[in-house]
């Protein structure tokens, strides 16, 4: 059994959403990048000792961020989903790059790229295989879409840095577009992009052509739209075969595994116990070949779960808490925040920024 120890590292933030774990100072370690809905100011905090460093002010709204070193300094580059409201007619979408000055006591230099309503989700992808990064932006919902049906398209983009022109991916997939996952699904040297929505579970794949192609990998809940599809989507491993995890529906209350069969992937509910799912990551936590689902939800009694496969085909998952009612999680990050090779937690939700330490697997 894996164990943790719980560690606080804030508990005034306002509405936290997005916890990201990157090393903001090229000193080897990993820091965290926290922002929440009910911020001003986009924070991080310096490892070990978990000091607050205020990257930017006068920001509202915030509800993601990435980073990616594009240009080489040892410095992420960040970019900005800010200005956010699930209702498209309210929302502002704005997208910005921010970058650090060369005094780095100074906020960081902010640049917005783009206005796109409803802009929720952004993650940097390598879709040319040479190394260089784009930033992926997915928003919630359609420009013209009206809760809580949500019935209109929604465009899947990216911005190429330099120029930082949106391009556009798709505009197949509609209703609710919660969340999604890159990485090299093919293993062709180029990152995929799945996504989670009403519409269920997505793969995107660019072809030599530049054209982008999706294909249905599975239609998630199967209740009647607007509760229906996925909400949060990861990918991991258990030792050579692939698996998918999902929150289904929508802020839903099931934590799902899915395995490919005969090249369909077979839909498996392992928890139907959250209140508004929402924190979702996979790791290998014992380093022994076999991923780990990590999900937490942030309605009434929140709190964070660790799934373990208990055969080599994840016929059968164990949970184990590992913040049972302590934490309103809203979102997890996965690194070895103190450099002994155990994969660490840090999560954050409502006022709470919290890291769990990796203490080994008990025998």
């Amino acid at each position: 059994m894996i164990t943790f120890r719980d560690h606080r590292i804030a508990s005034d933030l306002k509405g936290g959403y997005q916890v990201v774990a990157a090393d903001m100072n090229r000193d080897g370690r990993p820091d965290l990048i926290a922002l929440g809905l009910g911020m001003s100011e986009l924070v991080w905090y310096e490892n070990p000792g978990w000091q607050r460093r205020v990257i930017t002010g006068g920001l509202s709204r915030m509800v993601n961020v990435y980073p990616a070193d594009v240009d080489g300094d040892g410095i992420p580059e960040l970019v900005l989903a800010s200005g956010f409201d699930p209702d498209p007619a309210k929302s502002a979408g704005n997208i910005s790059v921010l970058k650090r000055r060369s005094d780095p006591g100074e906020p960081w230099q902010v640049t917005e790229i783009d206005r796109l309503p409803t802009s929720h989700r952004i993650r940097w992808a390598d879709i040319d295989g040479g190394g260089s990064k784009v930033a992926v932006n997915l928003p919630l919902a359609g420009a013209r879409a009206v809760p809580p049906e949500y019935r209109d398209r929604v465009p899947l983009v990216f911005y190429r840095p330099g120029g930082w022109k949106r391009e556009l991916i798709s505009e197949e997939i509609q209703g609710i577009a919660h969340g999604f996952k890159v990485f090299d699904w093919d293993g062709d040297g180029r990152d995929e992009i799945v996504t989670a929505s009403f519409e269920g579970v997505h793969l995107f794949r660019r072809g030599s052509d530049g054209r982008w192609r999706s294909t249905r990998l599975a239609a998630g809940d199967p209740s009647p739209w607007p509760k229906s599809g996925a909400s949060e989507i990861a990918a991991g491993r258990l030792g050579r075969q692939r698996f998918l995890s999902t929150i289904e529906p929508w802020h839903g209350h099931q934590v799902v595994v899915y395995h490919e069969k005969d090249g369909k992937w077979e839909r498996s509910v392992i928890d139907d116990s959250f209140v508004e799912g929402h924190a979702h990551a996979v790791a290998d936590l014992d380093n022994d070949g076999r991923d780990e689902i990590i999900a937490g939800y942030r309605g009434a009694g929140g709190g964070v779960y660790v799934y373990s496969a208990a055969d080599d085909r994840g016929e059968r998952w164990v949970r184990r808490a590992l913040d049972a009612g302590g934490i309103p999680a809203s979102s997890c990050a996965v690194a070895d925040f103190n450099g002994d090779g155990r994969p660490d937690i840090a999560c954050i939700g409502g006022s709470l920024l919290k890291w769990y330490e990796n203490a080994g697997t008990l025998r």
